[in-house]
């Protein structure tokens, strides 16, 4: 029997350490391999494209490496119209990291006027970080031991833990009675 319980606590402590979802920050290198660079004629939505292969999260930061340029944080109608008259802020050391602070939308263009206009800008949109869900454990304790149940996971948590849910509330009497018989 106790080693039944030794099992149960172990396997317990291993699914509650699998389904933390508490991620770290990333730092996002700008551009990949290509860094921060004006882009060439066939390669004007390069920063766009990049952006799309990432996803961002509160407290992420980028890190934009260059060369003889600059990078330059502006508001969306700044972005647009590739004017850094008015900067949020300003960078030109040739390695800038920008932390990611808060959800939303932020603009990222070249210092200069041509090379935001042939395509080197970068728009990130920048979503609240993971929420820790705690789900109920996907094994029945032995009857008589007292496990607090997690509140039910919110319509957007994915199924995954609904289907362990699920099968938790089947298989706790079918458990229950194995262990019993220990």
């Amino acid at each position: 029997m106790a080693s039944s319980l030794s099992f149960l606590s172990t396997a317990l402590i291993v699914i509650v350490a699998m389904n933390s979802s508490a991620g770290s920050a990333t730092e996002f290198r700008v551009g990949d391999s290509e860094g921060w660079r004006k882009p060439g004629l066939n390669e004007t939505n390069m920063y766009e494209l990049w952006a799309e292969r990432n996803r961002f999260r509160v407290g992420d930061s980028l890190s934009f490496e260059y060369k003889n340029d600059s990078v330059v944080e502006v508001d969306k109608w700044d972005f647009y119209h590739c004017n850094s008259s008015a900067p949020m802020s300003s960078f030109k050391n040739g390695k800038s990291v920008v932390k990611l602070e808060k959800p939303g939308s932020f603009y990222f263009i070249s210092g200069h006027s041509d090379h935001c206009k042939t395509g080197q800008r970068l728009v990130v949109g920048v979503m609240s970080p993971h929420p820790i869900s705690y789900s109920p454990p996907t094994i029945a304790l032995p009857p008589g031991t007292h496990f607090p149940i997690s509140p039910s996971p919110s319509p957007t948590s994915n199924s995954g833990v609904l289907v362990s849910a699920t099968l938790l509330l089947l298989l706790m009497p079918f458990i229950a009675t194995l262990v019993g018989l220990v």
